[in-house]
């Protein structure tokens, strides 16, 4: 072979192996940035969240989302109610909501998508049964043929729905008033009602500044959860952003813990409420109140909710938990 052919065959290889390094790095770039994006394509972040949402005000006020999520507009929506922010989340009008146990599992029982990210530990005594001080009403029998006001497909629901049959009751027993908080508490005001389930903060208002005895709250049934709930749409697409939220919800629950007066000052001009009514409720608050992916024991609890439901005939099917827990597999 001659010195030439020799030199162009060399130069041929050369060639070859500079294409074939230009297409690996130009691939691994490719990779790169397609994994970026997928970090940094969420353009709207929109976060549900109601008055009891403690952490998830501090993260607003603190702007920790928007740390998190530095590319991202972050959005936020107030809602009365859990069964109300879960129609905003079946729509695709909120990607993230805060809700008690029991908004969750009427909207699975009406086919509406959601996914379970985490949970966290609802106080004891964060939500109550209420009657009038004055009133003949002193043990739980004594609801029979009472007017109880409660939102429907609220923790209170499933509070209710405890009492009746700890009293050995049936909902045929009792006049179930279907009212949001306020309606609830402007009718329970007006002796409208004979009794109201709630939870904090309405409760803790009622308890300080209206003439109510407490017929039983939450310490006499085993531990209860609220739920952070997804639209599983979003999290499809999104999968990292339920660590993220679980991260900044941890960081805002950090930062109450060392931030008492200043975490008060915040849920007082977030909501309206009175600091006595404010301070009643963050007495409540387990210290601290971290947020977790769902354990199988929380999941067998919501699961235990959702079939006593079906027992009672307050769902018209059954349903399964797991199928709407988010995992990361």
């Amino acid at each position: 072979m001659t010195l030439l052919a020799k030199v162009s065959i060399l130069g041929l290889l050369i060639s070859a192996f500079s294409i074939s390094g230009c297409q690996k790095t130009e691939s691994q770039n490719t990779e790169k940035a397609a994994s970026s994006n997928q970090h940094t394509a969420i353009k709207t972040l929109t976060i549900g969240f109601q008055k009891s949402s403690l952490a998830l005000l501090v993260a607003k006020q603190q702007k920790l989302f928007e740390q998190e999520f530095p590319k991202t507009k972050i959005e936020w929506r107030e809602f009365p109610a859990g069964p109300q922010m879960l129609e905003a989340l079946a729509v695709g009008a909120v990607d993230f909501g805060y809700v008690g146990n029991t908004p969750p599992i009427f909207a699975q029982a009406a086919a509406k998508p959601l996914r379970y990210i985490a949970y966290e530990v609802v106080p004891a005594t964060g939500q109550a049964v209420l009657v009038h001080a004055k009133d003949q009403i002193d043990t739980l029998q004594d609801l029979k043929g009472k007017r109880i006001a409660v939102q429907k497909g609220s923790s209170a629901h499933e509070l209710l729905a405890k009492t009746l049959q700890k009293a050995g009751l049936s909902w045929h027993d009792i006049q179930p008033i279907w009212l949001p908080p306020a309606d609830a508490r402007a009718a329970f005001d007006k002796q409208a009602v004979d009794a109201w389930a709630i939870w904090e903060p309405y409760l803790g208002t009622a308890e300080l500044q209206g003439h109510t005895k407490t017929l039983i709250d939450g310490s006499a049934f085993p531990t209860t959860y609220s739920f952070y709930i997804s639209n599983p749409s979003f999290i499809q697409k999104h999968p990292e952003s339920a660590l993220k939220l679980i991260k900044t919800i941890n960081l805002a629950d950090q930062w109450i813990v060392q931030h008492q007066d200043q975490a008060l000052q915040i849920y007082v001009n977030s909501t309206g409420l009175s600091t006595p009514v404010a301070q009643r409720v963050l007495d409540k608050r387990p210290k601290p109140s971290p947020v977790q992916p769902l354990t199988t024991e929380v999941i067998q609890h919501q699961q235990q909710i959702a079939d006593l439901f079906k027992q009672e005939q307050l769902i018209p099917v059954h349903i399964d938990i797991q199928h709407s827990v988010w995992t990361t597999q």
